[in-house]
């Protein structure tokens, strides 16, 4: 080792050094390439979601119109008891009417 000048030993290990951030500068550079293509992946699949929990909130709101159109007529209809007792009143007014 005492041959060789310090200066080759120190610009030898300064090109080793340099090759090695350069191996490291380009493995970040791409695990970063890759985290952007997730990250932009991620944020199409948000922009989905989105446009989806809007249109769900949209069929919501015509849905609860559609219930609320439905109970008011409901409370308009008779039920089932109701007219099964109308039926027999009916039916006893004209057994009175036709009576002696």
């Amino acid at each position: 080792m005492a041959d060789i000048p310090l200066e080759r030993i120190l610009k030898e290990q300064r090109e080793e050094y340099q090759r090695f951030v350069s191996v490291v500068f380009e493995e970040f550079k791409s695990g970063l390439q890759l985290i952007a293509e997730g990250l932009e992946e991620l944020q199409k699949q948000l922009s989905a979601l989105r446009d989806m929990v809007a249109k769900n909130s949209e069929d919501i709101e015509i849905m609860k119109m559609d219930l609320e159109f439905i109970k008011t007529g409901l409370r308009k209809k008779v039920d089932i008891d109701e007219f099964a007792a109308l039926e027999r009143r009916v039916a006893l007014l004209e057994k009175r009417r036709s009576g002696p």
